[in-house]
């Protein structure tokens, strides 16, 4: 594994989990809806401060010199926080147009998503990141993915029946303990490292997201069939 990708999976690991997909899981499993939304909207929250002092934290020498970690909380802020504050604050206004346009906004969120992944893409391979990357490390990132993915979810599970929580609020904890926000992620990378390493970056992250949504969907299905029988 190159150094720049192994900076890439001490990304993965400090990011924020995703919200929107957390709660879809959980509300198809049958999990606690309610809990998933608090957990999730306050790791993405705490996830603009916390995310880049733990990258600080676990880069190296040589990657920390590369930001300023307040100057890169400040950036965030202005790209994430700002725009989910003026929503809170606009929705007395504009909720029930959103709710006569629910599906025009789910589209527009889902594109908005899918452009922030393509734009991330489309710099990685204007950078060269078919040149530094082969079909073995393509290949050697995913199964690390993967064993991330299982290491997490079995140790979200065995902790959830060790405090005994019930089966709905063992699907929150796992859903929501083991995902990783890319539509977080794509922004607080093109501000915390230089743009010549951040495809290569994120592509463990790029590779970790499309894994968990296909192991999630098989395992939401499981547990709803489980809590039906």
């Amino acid at each position: 594994m190159s150094p720049t990708v192994y900076m890439g999976f001490l990304y993965l690991c400090a990011l924020p989990a995703t919200v929107q997909s957390a709660i879809a899981f959980t509300s198809v499993a049958g999990g606690n809806v309610a809990a998933a939304i608090c957990s999730a909207s306050a790791s993405s929250i705490l996830g603009v401060f916390l995310s880049p002092i733990l990258v600080g934290f676990l880069m190296d020498e040589d990657g920390s010199q590369a930001m300023d970690t307040l100057n890169a909380i400040g950036s965030i802020l202005l790209q994430l926080m700002l725009p989910f504050v003026v929503g809170h604050l606009s929705r007395p206004l504009l909720a029930n147009w959103i709710n006569r346009n629910r599906k025009l906004v789910n589209i527009t969120d889902r594109s908005s998503i899918l452009l922030v992944v393509y734009v991330a893409f489309s710099e990685a391979v204007v950078e060269g990141i078919w040149q530094r990357i082969d079909a073995y490390s393509l290949f050697m990132i995913a199964v690390v993915s993967c064993i991330i993915l299982f290491i997490v979810m079995a140790i979200n599970t065995l902790v959830a029946r060790l405090f005994k929580f019930s089966k709905e609020d063992e699907i929150t904890i796992v859903f929501c303990g083991s995902k990783k926000s890319l539509a977080n992620g794509v922004p607080m990378a093109n501000v915390l490292f230089p743009a010549s390493v951040v495809g290569i970056i994120l592509l463990p992250l790029m590779i970790f997201h499309q894994i968990q949504l296909m192991v999630c969907a098989v395992l939401a299905q499981r547990y709803a069939k489980r809590l039906s029988k």
